[in-house]
């Protein structure tokens, strides 16, 4: 498989949180589709400490988006993936390598024309744990709605690059 960069540079700029979505289903070969991708995520040593709970039961949906206030979009969304990572498996890690395995669950949807955004979980670990009945070692890193868009956000504005890069220390900018 070939790619120009043009074109990966397009998609990484292209892809958007989505809140609103489509009420038509995601078919399963596509969620697995996504979900075997992002087993490709890195981790620290390789040790993959993530697992993923497929959630489409609209009640679960339901008890889930109720643990806090940011996440109405699981109500809006077909299906949504909490992923949670062992703890005692990347004790040092795990939150960063199950956020690289949340990130390419995103890029996978965006490259397969679905939606997503990341609703927080960590302030709500134990509620989770306890809706999705996770062993106590098991912490939910992200929960992810997906659909079909049913909008198109407009780009953001992003803080200029010379605001965040440094040279070799911290307040010496980084300038060409």
């Amino acid at each position: 498989m070939s790619c120009r960069s043009e074109d990966i540079v397009e998609f990484l700029l292209t892809r958007r949180s989505i809140r609103q979505f489509k009420p038509e289903p995601v078919p399963d070969d596509v969620i697995l589709k996504i979900l075997n991708i992002s087993r490709y995520a890195p981790s620290a040593g390789n040790r993959q400490p993530w697992i993923f709970v497929v959630v489409k039961d609209g009640a679960m949906r339901e008890k889930l988006s109720s643990i806090h206030p940011g996440s109405a979009p699981l109500l809006r969304a077909p299906v949504g993936i909490v992923v949670a990572c062992d703890k005692n498996s990347s004790p040092i890690s795990y939150q960063v390598d199950c956020a690289n395995a949340a990130m390419y669950i995103m890029l996978a949807a965006h490259a397969l024309g679905l939606g997503t955004v990341w609703l927080q979980t960590l302030r709500n670990v134990e509620d989770i744990q306890k809706v999705l009945e996770l062993p106590e070692n098991y912490v939910p890193i992200a929960i992810l709605a997906i659909g079909y868009p049913a909008e198109k956000p407009q780009p953001k504005p992003r803080k200029p690059l010379e605001e965040m890069v440094y040279l070799n220390k911290y307040g010496n900018r980084y300038s060409t």
